[in-house]
This record gives structure tokens, sequence and C-alpha cells, in this order.
């Protein structure tokens, strides 16, 4: 199963179309055209692309933010997400931080999601935190063996996911 596919099962992308005030497919398609980019920037992060020395092999700062971020708890974000209220999203912006660096890259993301599906770009600049915290929470419960499918205990459970995840989208 694709990451957009869970996402869309969690109810993720239902709740982003409400609080966006697009419609479903709408959501479905900017989510689904964001993606690649948060995963390959975890990836990133989970193989140390980071110059910062991260005894983690460069999951340390993303899981931070993921398993402890913002006070949030394991799942807490995608909790969030899923919640009737306006999502908090300086969690989602301190994720994006720590997978591209900057939040001209963020930007420059949603500008290059925006000319290739036509899709407004002030949409999904909104829609890129609620998104990062939406995969890190599922990661999160996922990795702490709050969800189905969990993965195995061991030393990096996030990075067993993140490896699961990516090689998911490989099969596209």
């Amino acid at each position: 199963m694709s990451l957009a596919q869970m996402l869309q099962q969690t109810g993720a992308i239902s709740s982003m179309a409400r609080e966006l005030g697009v419609d479903e497919g709408t959501a479905k398609t900017a989510a689904g055209a964001l993606l690649p980019a948060i995963v390959a920037g975890m990836g990133r992060s989970a193989t140390g692309g980071s110059t910062t020395p991260d005894p983690m092999g460069g999951l340390g700062s993303l899981a931070g933010a993921i398993l402890g971020g913002g006070g949030s708890s394991a799942g807490g974000l995608l909790d969030a997400v899923l919640g009737g209220s306006p999502t908090p999203t300086a969690p989602g912006n301190d994720i994006l931080g720590n997978i591209f660096g900057s939040k001209d890259v963020s930007r420059s993301v949603a500008g290059e999601v925006a000319s290739m599906t036509g899709l407004d770009e002030g949409l999904l600049k909104k829609m890129l935190p609620i998104l990062a915290m939406a995969v890190a929470g599922y990661m999160a419960k996922q990795a702490t063996g709050g969800g189905a499918g969990s993965a195995a205990p061991s030393q990096n459970p996030l990075g067993g996911i993140l490896g699961s995840i990516v090689g998911g989208m490989m099969k596209r």
C-alpha cells in the first residue's frame, strides 16, 4: 500500500481538504504531488545528508521532530491533522526545516509542484506543513506500535519505516 493510500485511509486527506477549503480530489492530487519531495527529504535526512554530525546517522533531528517535536506525543502530529480544530502548523514547519533545510526550499517545492500540476501555489504552501505532520505522525504511530503493520522493534524503527515507505514509492 502506498503512503498516499495510507493517508487516505487514516482520513488525513479528507481533513486537509476541509481545512484548506478544497474538494477531496484536489487535496489528494496535491498531496500525491508533494509526497515525493517530503519522502525524498526525509530519506536525505535519514542517510545523513546533513552537514551537522548526528550519531543516529542523520535521523536524530528528524526523529526528534517526529517523535517528540513541538511537545507532540508520538503520533500526536497525525492526531492534530485529523482533529476538528485548525492544525497548528509550527510542528510541520519544524519537520520541513529538518528535511529541506530552509523555507526557500519549501517554497521552491510548492512552486515546482504548482507548475507541474496547475494547482495553486498558495494552496500547496499551506498544505506542505500539514502534510509533513500527517506523514511524520503516521510514521511515529508505526514506530511506536500505534498502528497496523507496525515496524518490528529495532534500534532505529523510523529508519525501517522510512525504508519501507521509500521502497513502496519506488514500486509505483
